[in-house]
């Protein structure tokens, strides 16, 4: 979109050239079924597409061990590729929007940080004693403990930025803030590894690498439901963003509180990065790089179209990641923030040379 006046009076909002419509929601609706299909179909073990389909529409197939593979394993991964690289690519979407920011994305606040610190409480504090006692005490295992750690440790974070929103009115200030309070919670990490044993150190390290593996369907459940809220304060923040890209002086003067969009986008960003964090372990590059690749698919910057849009995008990307990750016919996983820093980079390159200047976007 751009700014343009009209008889010099207000600005208004303008389409470049090609309206976005529905069709290619639905065109890109289709490509994240077409790829969670060949996800399951794909892995050590190779299982006809033909049974994949059989198996999801009529649960049954001639081999038993397969139906198990994708029903306790591959699909737990498949959904939470999908909810992880839609929450990632939407929150890093209204932080570029928020800061007027191309490099931003859902670490940009600091709630990664905050949540790997959480990890790192549990994980270098005391090891497999913190694990027993969660167990015998609290009834809770390795991987609840994981997630309630990550999701304290992001709430944290997100209470002081919440706090320091409500005095500083900048957003450029707002987004140092972000960074230096996830500088100091990562340079806390850093701290106590250098004190830690080196097998808490491993184990906490092989955690950063992400995973989609982890998620089993109880945790699944839960995830989706907060995914769902987050992209509903998203999708009900999209036209209050449309605004604020024509200036924040220009969507004052037309009634629009910033102060509580911009609370309404933190606390949206927070429920989609966060929980995802504390599921899958912090995943890089999908946040900042698949905006950009659905503003240059849609050429508009209208967020009623970009917000699901972006959603769609993210999960195709993370599902072909994840396919890559998996080394079809090998028994090896590749960690997926690899995978996505190796296949995303050259897209962001060729979106920045396309575009060659991605201010562009944003006005």
């Amino acid at each position: 979109m751009k700014i343009s006046s009209v008889d010099g009076h207000k600005p208004r909002l303008q389409s470049n050239g090609n309206v976005p419509n529905f069709s290619l929601i639905v065109l890109l609706s289709v490509a994240v079924l077409i790829f969670f299909v060949i996800d399951l179909a794909l892995g050590s073990v190779k299982i006809p597409l033909e049974e994949v389909i059989s198996i999801l529409l009529y649960g049954e197939t001639e081999n038993a061990a397969w139906l198990k593979i994708i029903e306790f394993i591959r699909l737990p991964k498949g959904f939470t590729a999908i909810l992880a690289g839609a929450s990632l690519s939407v929150a890093g979407l209204q932080m570029q929007t928020l800061f007027r920011n191309p490099l931003a994305g859902p670490s940009v606040l600091g709630i990664t940080a905050g949540a790997s610190f959480g990890v790192a409480v549990v994980m270098l504090a005391s090891g497999a004693a913190t694990n027993a006692f969660a167990i015998k005490q609290l009834g809770i295992n390795g991987s609840w403990l994981i997630v309630i750690a990550s999701s304290l440790g992001s709430s944290l974070v997100l209470l002081v930025i919440l706090s320091i929103s409500m005095r500083v009115k900048d957003n450029i200030v707002l987004l140092i803030v972000g960074i230096m309070v996830g500088n100091i919670t990562i340079s806390l990490i850093s701290v106590w590894q250098y004190f830690s044993a080196p097998e808490q150190i491993q184990d906490y390290l092989i955690w950063t690498f992400g995973s989609l593996n982890g998620v089993i369907q109880d945790q699944l459940m839960l995830l989706a439901i907060v995914v769902s809220l987050g992209f509903l304060f998203s999708l009900g923040a999209s036209k209050s963003l449309n605004m604020m890209l024509l200036g924040e002086n220009y969507a004052k003067s037309m009634g629009l509180n910033i102060t509580r969009v911009r609370l309404s986008v933190i606390l949206a960003t927070s429920l989609l990065a966060g929980s995802v964090t504390g599921f899958c372990g912090p995943i890089g590059f999908i946040g900042i790089a698949v905006p950009h690749i659905t503003r240059s698919i849609l050429n508009t910057s209208d967020h009623r179209f970009l917000t699901p849009s972006t959603a769609l995008v993210g999960a195709i990307l993370m599902l072909i990641c994840d396919i890559i990750a998996q080394l079809p016919g090998s028994q090896v996983t590749l960690p997926i923030n690899a995978v996505t820093a190796f296949v995303g980079s050259p897209v962001v390159i060729w979106v920045i040379m396309k575009n060659r200047n991605l201010k562009a976007s944003f006005s």
